[in-house]
């Protein structure tokens, strides 16, 4: 597939001087944002979309995903990064771009492991996954086999951060998991008034800027509040989208290929008391193939496809945007709300989607501020 480069490699080039992550600086925000607007307006001048929508992320402290390699010196311990133009190691003692939380158990965590030879050896990296409710949870991955030991000396460090923070600690080795208490975090989200809650799975998506990700919700809820009929969500995750709009709509029917996510969803469904949504997994390619009739799926046993009046899509793929032939299954659909995180592979389905539709809302999410990285929201109704 031939993919059109121009905003990521232009974009890159414009902001590269904020590309250090340790070195952003809130007062550079408008501009880099200004930048984002006038190269995404650019590059769909071509296809006559509406007045974009912009909405805005906090400037610093919007991440509630960190990871970072680490870095033994000699009975010291850092968190490093590695520069994208030089490729260099260098030091994160602070990371303005994610959440106070983050930064916070970061210090306090790294001072518990430096003098701990049993839970420090063969450590190589540490994700950090926390929510806007103050929880977190830590995974640490190893280039060993995690023993009791570890485990003996890792329950004193929870301990120890469990007076002050919300915390649970994951250990990771080949093949292995350790999980000290639990493997997830409780984000709660108050939308348009409305609280929800969403389980998230350690080393599973999530929405990094939960502030934006609240933005992109409201504005699904708001581009489908008079819909009719049913929804259908492909790449649902862990139910982000489905579960909230699920008020828009008679029913909703979602598909997700990761277990992880899948198993998730359908607690968040059981925690946000919603009894119109059914989670199948299976892919976007699958279930093409499934409403098609050219496969029969076990998965899809009790659920009758045909029982479903769709007359909206809702996709959110991942950054290779959709293939042929869901992009053709999907033009059949009255309406459709497009999520991307890719503006160059969202132009490339565009050109096939706009022979049967036009667009009628057209907005950019800034989720990761001060990289060439662009979330777009498209929708789309049938001509």
């Amino acid at each position: 597939m031939r993919k059109n480069t121009l905003t990521c490699a232009f974009l890159s080039h414009r902001l590269r001087q904020y590309m250090r992550p340790t070195e952003i600086q809130a007062d550079n925000y408008v501009e880099q944002l200004e930048t984002k607007v006038s190269v995404l307006k650019e590059n769909f001048a071509q296809h006559s979309v509406p007045e974009l929508e912009v909405f805005a992320s906090q400037p610093l402290h919007y991440r509630l995903r960190a990871e970072f390699r680490l870095w033994h010196d000699g009975d010291d311990l850092h968190h490093v990064m590695f520069d994208q133009v030089t490729k260099q190691k260098y030091q994160v003692h602070n990371f303005p771009p994610a959440s106070k939380l983050i930064n916070d158990v970061m210090a306090d965590l790294l001072l518990l492991l430096k003098g701990n030879e049993t839970v420090r050896r063969k450590l190589f990296q540490i994700d950090y996954l926390a929510t806007l409710s103050e929880e977190v949870i830590v995974s640490l991955l190893y280039h060993k086999t995690l023993d009791d030991a570890w485990t003996e000396e890792m329950q004193k460090i929870r301990s120890t951060l469990r007076k002050k923070f919300q915390i649970d600690i994951i250990g990771r080795a080949k093949k292995q998991k350790i999980i000290l208490d639990k493997d997830y975090v409780t984000e709660k989200l108050t939308i348009k008034q409305r609280n929800f809650t969403f389980k998230q799975i350690e080393n599973s998506f999530t929405q990094p800027n939960a502030q934006v990700n609240i933005n992109m919700i409201e504005w699904a809820l708001d581009i489908t509040q008079n819909s009719q009929g049913d929804l259908l969500e492909l790449y649902c995750g862990s139910g982000n989208f489905s579960v909230p709009l699920a008020q828009n709509f008679e029913k909703v029917l979602a598909t997700e290929i990761s277990k992880t996510s899948v198993a998730a969803a359908q607690d968040n469904i059981v925690k946000n008391n919603i009894d119109n949504l059914k989670i199948i997994r299976m892919s976007s390619e699958e279930f093409v193939q499934a409403q098609q009739g050219v496969r029969e799926f076990r998965r899809l046993k009790g659920i009758n496809l045909a029982d479903y009046q769709c007359k909206t899509v809702l996709v959110d793929p991942p950054r290779s945007g959709l293939d042929e032939s869901t992009v053709n299954m999907i033009s059949q659909y009255e309406n459709i709300v497009y999520i991307s995180c890719n503006p160059d592979t969202l132009k490339y389905n565009l050109d096939t989607l706009l022979n049967t539709h036009t667009i009628s809302r057209f907005a950019l999410f800034d989720q990761f501020p001060y990289t060439h990285h662009v979330e777009c929201g498209v929708y789309m109704q049938k001509k």
